[in-house]
Parts: C-alpha cells; sequence; structure tokens
C-alpha cells in the first residue's frame, strides 16, 4: 500500500508514496484496509489496485499494489 498528498499523516514514520506492507486476512475488502490503518474514509477519494479504480468493497489479492489519494483541489 501507498498513501499520498497528506495521507501519509495517518501512518506514523511513513512518508508521502512510500510503500507500507500490509497483512490482511482473506476477504478482507479496502475498506477493511483502511479501519486497519486508522485512514478515515472520507478522507480517501481515490484508490487504484494495480493501477485500476476500485471501490471500498473490492477484495484486494495477495501481491496487489493499493495506493490511496484523497481529494485534490487546484486550479
Amino acid at each position: 500500500m501507498r498513501v499520498f498528498s497528506g495521507l501519509e499523516k495517518y501512518l506514523s514514520h511513513k512518508r508521502f508514496g512510500e510503500p507500507v506492507p500490509v497483512e490482511l486476512p482473506e476477504e478482507a475488502t479496502l475498506r477493511d484496509l483502511l479501519q486497519k490503518m486508522g485512514i478515515p474514509e472520507e478522507q480517501v477519494f481515490t484508490i487504484l489496485v494495480n493501477g485500476r479504480h476500485q471501490s471500498l468493497d473490492y477484495i484486494p489479492g495477495e501481491g496487489d499494489r493499493v495506493s490511496l489519494f484523497p481529494p485534490v483541489g487546484g486550479g
């Protein structure tokens, strides 16, 4: 798992984009991942698994690369 654009504040001693290995039970969803990591759902706008957008109900497999992004503004 990797977190970007401020979400790293929820993970102690992790930096922007730094890989974070996570073990989840079989059948655990991305929602379960957020809960385990202490990242509020409302702080995550986009979740990519192996480069593809996925919902919170998606069940990642072993070795999947999960990236979390918050909503961003700008203009």
